[in-house]
């Protein structure tokens, strides 16, 4: 009974086109990645910004991006096609962290959006700030002992 119910699924079921898939993603990803570039040269040729400056001035940008699109319901339907071509850049970062608050606003802002806002993101940002924690006490330690 199980093997015939599984040759019936199998049968019945889309079969996935990887290299669709596959050329989406990349092309999603390398999009993103373009505009990302345009915004970092516009800050360094007309915002006066150093390389530094406008390589963070160009993440805050593609993470408000990502979480602006995210709120309006659009990075929902470009990750649909792209898959991890829209996951990968930091823009997929601002779409981890708004989705959830997004899904619990009716529960309040504090109960719906507080508690669900770093869902998904929480124990990256928890792993990335303790990381860096650790480095900067350890960096300043042995700065001393010199």
């Amino acid at each position: 009974m199980d093997k015939d119910y599984k040759k019936y699924v199998d049968e019945i079921s889309p079969k996935p086109k990887y290299l669709k898939n596959y050329v989406f993603a990349f092309v999603v990803g390398g999009i993103i990645s373009v505009i990302g570039q345009i915004i970092n040269n516009l800050y360094i040729n007309f915002g006066g910004l150093d390389k530094i400056a406008a390589a963070s001035a160009t993440s805050i940008t593609l993470i408000f991006i990502g979480a602006f699109l995210t709120g309006l319901g659009v990075y929902d339907l470009i990750g649909k096609r792209a898959g991890a071509g829209s996951i990968i850049p930091i823009t997929g970062f601002a779409n981890s962290i708004v989705s959830p608050a997004m899904e619990y606003k009716r529960e309040g802002y504090v109960l719906g959006v507080g508690a669900n806002l770093f869902k998904i993101a929480g124990p990256v940002l928890v792993y990335g700030i303790g990381s860096s924690i650790l480095c900067g006490f350890f960096y300043y330690i042995f700065t001393l002992v010199k």
